[in-house]
């Protein structure tokens, strides 16, 4: 975390950094750390990922209560397990880097490396992530801070375990084989990710080096989806070789207890829709505390766990959660809904997303099935989901309705303002009296297009 340029940002006007930053936005894409933070409808944000996703409950405490003074007091946690720190001006992102900084957390430079929730913990691990993060980040130091890296490069490293992240798309993977290897592939998940070499930790790391090498080479505005196959293979000629197991399990659901091989417990806690406020979450933290837990973990999803509980106490916690906004039973609808922070919020935004989501939920079960994402954003600027999704945009006009796209696509339907309620209840319906036996909300919507979803739409 480089504090020093934070505060440089700091000396600048308010107004000129708001600018400055849009542009820089524009022009990278970049994500918004702390010493980048982005321009949104309700100040700054700042997006940090502690090193190994990994806090004490006093330090995630800090957090919340910095959030509140330096910024609007709300906080998110995004799909991959990163934090976002809400309502920041120019003269606050200094001192909260430096109180960040503090605290005792260790925010890494350069792009974000994500590892398992559970590593170090979990008795099935087949090799330490942390470790070989750590590796990553001195051997490699240089070229991952390389400007010309694209602003949101991604690594995942999996150790193995229970919690997976096959599901979390990267652009390089380093997958734990057995206690002595690590397979190396790109672009893709643990089901579609391409391998082009195998080895030990140290051969690894020198070959996630090479790729770097690839990407600055095509620029910051390149990803590995775009590295030429021919020059793949003349860096890496025996990748046709690797033998590869793709992995499609889904791993540990977030929410709820779950136990360890070794009888630990661990309580998995989401804030609803990603996104929750100094005073419920410094609440939840003083009650885990005192119930005998020690640490968190931040975890994909939009949530986190809390670890050490004793087991005879998770119930009584679950309670307390979901009393404070928190869902930690799985099977919670919510999990399938993306919301942005909402009118309220966000000044950008035009409705207000999680009380139209609880909407949702009540009048149209039939859309979660776990088939699709719900993803309502109350802008065009799709904050909350960048990847296609049953999308509810929000307009001067009332909703525009994407049935699989992105925020700021062209709309399958336009909807009045007045009408919203209405048209949920029509597309619900629409469902149940479609779907044929065993087919999904997500395969009924598509077979039924825009053409059968307008029709329903427009029915009285």
């Amino acid at each position: 975390m480089s504090v020093e340029a934070a505060r440089a940002n700091n000396r600048t006007g308010e107004a000129d950094l708001h600018d400055h930053l849009a542009a820089k936005m524009r022009a990278r894409g970049a994500c918004p750390a702390l010493s980048a933070p982005m321009p949104t409808g309700d100040g700054l944000l700042v997006r940090l990922r502690p090193a190994g996703g990994a806090l004490t409950l006093p330090q995630f405490a800090s957090l919340a209560r910095l959030a509140a003074v330096h910024g609007n007091g709300i906080l998110e946690i995004t799909a991959r397990g990163n934090l976002q720190i809400r309502g920041l001006s120019a003269e606050t992102v200094g001192p909260l880097a430096a109180d960040i900084d503090a605290a005792g957390i260790v925010v890494p430079e350069g792009p974000a490396i994500e590892i398992s929730p559970l590593h170090g913990i979990d008795p099935e691990e087949i090799n330490d992530p942390a470790a070989m993060e750590l590796a990553l980040r001195r051997t490699l130091r240089d070229q991952l801070r390389s400007p010309r890296l694209a602003p949101k490069l991604s690594l995942v490293v999996v150790g193995g375990g229970a919690f997976g992240l096959a599901a979390l798309s990267a652009d390089i993977r380093i997958v734990a084989q057995s206690p002595a290897d690590w397979l190396v592939a790109i672009n893709g998940d643990g089901e579609s990710a391409t391998p082009v070499a195998i080895g030990s930790a140290q051969a690894a790391i020198s070959a996630v080096g090479d790729i770097l090498s690839l990407l600055a080479d095509l620029g910051q505005a390149r990803r590995a989806r775009d590295i030429d196959p021919a020059l793949l293979r003349a860096r890496f000629p025996a990748m046709d070789g690797i033998q590869f197991f793709p992995s499609r399990a889904a791993g540990v659901p977030l929410s709820g207890p779950h136990r360890l091989a070794d009888g630990k417990t661990l309580l998995g806690v989401r804030p609803e829709f990603g996104q929750m406020r100094t005073s419920d979450l410094s609440a939840l933290l003083d009650l885990a505390e005192s119930q005998g837990a020690t640490a968190i973990r931040l975890a994909p999803g939009r949530g986190f766990f809390l670890i050490g509980l004793p087991a005879d106490t998770v119930p009584a916690m679950q309670v307390a959660a979901a009393r404070l906004g928190f869902s930690a039973q799985p099977g919670d609808n919510s999990e399938h809904i993306a919301a942005c922070a909402g009118a309220g919020a966000c000044g950008s935004a035009f409705y207000e997303t999680r009380t139209l989501a609880r909407r949702i939920i009540a009048a149209a079960p039939a859309l979660f099935d776990g088939s699709l994402t719900l993803h309502l954003s109350g802008c065009a600027k799709g904050c909350a989901h960048a990847r296609p999704a049953l999308t509810l945009t929000g307009s001067p006009e009332g909703y525009d309705l994407i049935l699989n796209g992105l925020a700021a696509d062209r709309p399958d339907e336009r909807i009045a303002g007045s009408r919203i309620d209405f048209a949920i209840e029509r597309l619900a319906r629409s469902i149940e009296d479609n779907r044929g036996a065993g087919e999904s909300a997500a395969a009924c919507l598509k077979r039924l297009g825009t053409t059968g979803v307008s029709k329903a739409l427009r029915q009285e």
